[in-house]
């Protein structure tokens, strides 16, 4: 691509580089002049442009964005995700469901080292998605690019972005209490909105006293392919009364404790062949939590280990909650 000034004389056919106003209209940047173009300029008291011209095997910004685009969602149905049109060389890619992002970062990398004219930058790798949602932005940061090296940005690109849909259509919340008195529904509200918006319905409310025996008839009995446990009393050891509630009905704690604030007092395992998920307090707040990041990936469908948790700590320092009954600066000796 060649750029710079030209006499407006010799400007037809070429991209204007800046927006500029002509006699009786605006001339956009972007535009391809023309000789009407040139004639209003001219009017207006231009006699030099600064433009760029296209050479033989240079692709227009647009173009070249559309074909980048095409290359990293080859399946748009399979991959979940719809691609924009074009304009100014910008396209934008969008979930079409909900759903959690997965992005191949070593293919998307190597897509950006291409050519810094080259671009593509995207929201983060297990990012929450709603229907509509944007996943990324292809930007050709000048007017053209050689189609070269938007072939040697495509190869391999295939795939490197791609929303992965709910697996599970239900769940189902037990609540514990430590009185007689019944709980606000606060907590139920904050995760039936969680689990609403990924297309899942929540079960009858189930309240039964923070006691490992009664718990534990409410895990065997829950119809939900998910369970959720929120309780009355914070859980603060891995012998505590959920967990071991857990264990009494026949399941298995996977992991007590998360690197993740607010969240750390959550707890994961199985009951047959369901996850059961230990939500800490902040659960109540609908605020972003790890509990969040644990349930969205159950939710698709992807398996969370131990090893999983232990990983989210980096970058797992959130916005603290306002409600919070112990705020960390409270907390300072």
């Amino acid at each position: 691509m060649r750029f710079g000034p030209v006499p407006l004389k010799d400007a037809e056919g070429a991209i204007l580089a800046h927006s500029l106003q002509g006699a009786s209209r605006k001339v956009a940047k972007g535009t391809v002049l023309t000789a009407e173009d040139l004639d209003d300029l001219d009017a207006a008291g231009y006699t030099e442009l600064t433009v760029a011209r296209l050479d033989p095997a240079d692709l227009h910004e647009d173009a070249a964005a559309e074909a980048l685009a095409h290359a990293l969602v080859t399946d748009p149905s399979a991959q979940g995700v719809r691609i924009s049109g074009s304009g100014t060389g910008r396209v934008n890619l969008y979930a079409t469901g909900a759903g959690l992002v997965r992005l191949d970062r070593d293919k998307l990398e190597a897509v950006n080292a291409v050519d810094p004219m080259i671009t593509v930058a995207t929201v983060p790798d297990y990012h929450r998605a709603d229907a509509g949602g944007m996943l990324a932005t292809i930007k050709i940061i000048s007017y053209g690019v050689s189609a070269d090296a938007i072939r040697r940005a495509s190869e391999g690109a295939a795939d490197a972005i791609r929303v992965l849909p709910p697996v599970l259509s239900s769940a189902t919340l037990i609540e514990t209490t430590v009185s007689d008195d019944t709980p606000p529904d606060k907590g139920r509200a904050a995760m039936a909105g969680r689990l609403h918006r990924m297309g899942l319905s929540l079960s009858a409310r189930v309240l039964v006293p923070h006691q490992q025996d009664a718990l534990a008839d409410a895990i065997a009995q829950a119809p939900g392919q998910l369970v959720l446990i929120l309780t009355g009393s914070a859980t603060s050891d891995t012998h505590d009364v959920a967990p071991e509630a857990l264990r009494n009905a026949g399941g298995t704690v996977t992991r007590f404790g998360m690197p993740v604030d607010p969240g750390n007092l959550l707890f994961l395992g199985k009951h047959q062949d369901r996850v059961v998920i230990g939500l800490p307090g902040c659960a109540r707040s609908p605020a972003l939590n790890g509990a969040d990041w644990v349930l969205e990936r159950v939710i698709c469908g992807l398996p969370v280990r131990s090893a999983d948790i232990a990983a989210m700590g980096v970058g797992g320092l959130l916005k603290e909650i306002p409600t919070r009954p112990m705020p960390r600066r409270d907390a300072e000796g």
